[in-house]
């Protein structure tokens, strides 16, 4: 069965390749592919995707196949095209001053041979451009793209240390954004504080959606917030269910506060079960 190769282009783009002429390959080693308007370089993130991985996302006749790792000329032809956006961005930020709208730069990308560049931004709301492309694509010659970005893309684009101290997820590992519901931290018992569970892009932390399937799975043992039991002979409601420690926060109608192990609860339910029968 073929396998293909997964890269990822400078852009974020993603795409699959053929190496039909077997080239000793790895992850993170830059190769030159065939793109729509010439070559441009990606970097490897996949050795060996099984075309029943794929066939579902796009069709395998359109794959092209690697041209060639990159060589020493090419990553020197890097340097320069690097070198160029700079140059490109300081044009792009004097010709945006002329435009009826406010528009935040976040990155300037070339194709490796000049036939495209992409300009990466974020706005407030939608932004008609079009005039303003015709004006770039003058200017310099060449395919213009201007994408207007989301949050969560311009944390990516950007780069930081989130609250763990550690670089964003999607920096690093991440390679697709998972949807992030209300609901998570809900079952997380998360909500009384949503901006401890936001991150830098305005949105819930995509961490909510790592560990969503272990509450769920230890929530099956606990009982539902608001559930009533008889505690101290006196009537109390679930709070809290504290998954980590195996404890519940119990609360009497006169506020009064008790927290008890999962097997204590049990066992008051037992005690409560016997008395009612």
């Amino acid at each position: 069965m073929q396998e293909y190769i997964k890269v990822v282009f400078r852009t974020g783009r993603e795409g699959y390749y053929l190496n039909n002429k077997e080239y000793s390959i790895e992850p993170d080693i830059d190769v030159i592919v065939k793109v729509e308007r010439g070559e441009d370089v990606a970097r490897i993130l996949n050795c060996a995707v099984e075309s029943k991985q794929i066939c579902n996302k796009i069709d395998s006749k359109d794959i092209s196949s690697i041209k060639r790792i990159a060589t020493e000329a090419d990553l020197k032809q890097l340097e320069v095209v690097k070198k160029k956006e700079q140059e490109t961005e300081k044009k792009f930020l004097e010709m945006l001053k002329k435009q009826p709208f406010t528009m935040k730069l976040l990155q300037t990308i070339y194709q490796l041979d000049g036939n495209k560049l992409t300009f990466f931004f974020s706005a407030d709301g939608r932004i008609d451009f079009r005039d303003f492309v015709r004006e770039l694509a003058s200017e310099f010659k060449t395919r213009i793209e201007l994408h207007q970005t989301s949050g969560r893309e311009d944390a990516r684009r950007l780069g930081g240390l989130g609250m763990c101290g550690k670089t964003y997820c999607c920096v690093t590992f991440l390679r697709k954004f998972n949807q992030v519901t209300i609901q998570m931290a809900k079952d997380q018992n998360l909500l009384s504080n949503l901006s401890k569970i936001s991150g830098p892009c305005g949105r819930l932390l995509c961490c909510l959606h790592y560990e969503e399937e272990f509450y769920l799975k230890k929530s099956e043992d606990f009982p539902e917030l608001g559930q009533v039991v008889r505690f101290k002979d006196q009537k109390m409601y679930v709070e809290k269910n504290d998954y980590y420690n195996n404890r519940i926060n119990l609360i009497a109608e006169d506020h009064e506060r008790f927290i008890v192990t999962l097997e204590e609860f049990k066992e008051i339910e037992q005690q409560n079960e016997k008395k009612r029968s």
